[in-house]
C-alpha cells in the first residue's frame, strides 16, 4: 500500500492529512513533507492520521523527528488519531506522553500550546 499526503492551513496550523501505511518504505515521503513544511516556516503542525492503516517504528521515528524540528522553532506537532490499533502503538511505546493526541482535527487546531 502507498502513502497519500495532503496539506491545508487552518489559522496558524498546517494540517498534514496522511493515508495508507507509514512504514520503512513510505516514511521517507512523510519525512520530506514535514521537513519542507518546517523549512517553509510552518511550525505548528497537526498530523491527521485518521486514514493511516499501519504504522511501524520507522514511522514513529519520522514523527519524533518532525516534533524535534518544530520544537526547535518554538512550534508544536499534534496528532489526530482515534483508531485503537494505532493508539495502542503510542501507548506501548510511551509516546502518548510525548505527543498531544486528539480525536479530531478541529480539536487539535483549537488546542493551545
Amino acid at each position: 500500500m502507498d502513502l497519500s499526503l495532503s496539506t491545508e492551513t487552518m489559522g496558524d496550523r498546517t494540517i498534514v492529512r496522511v493515508g495508507g501505511e507509514i512504514d520503512v518504505y513510505t516514511a521517507p515521503k512523510l519525512r520530506e513533507q514535514l521537513v519542507e513544511l518546517v523549512n517553509d516556516g510552518n511550525f505548528h503542525l497537526v498530523v491527521d492520521m485518521e486514514g493511516v492503516d499501519f504504522l511501524d517504528s520507522t514511522g514513529l521515528g519520522v514523527l519524533l523527528g518532525g516534533l524535534k524540528r518544530v520544537r526547535a522553532h518554538e512550534g508544536s506537532l499534534r496528532l489526530v488519531c482515534n483508531q485503537e490499533r494505532i493508539l495502542k502503538i503510542f501507548r506501548i511505546t510511551g509516546l502518548t506522553k510525548v505527543f498531544p493526541i486528539h480525536t479530531s482535527v478541529e480539536e487539535a487546531v483549537a488546542a493551545t500550546d
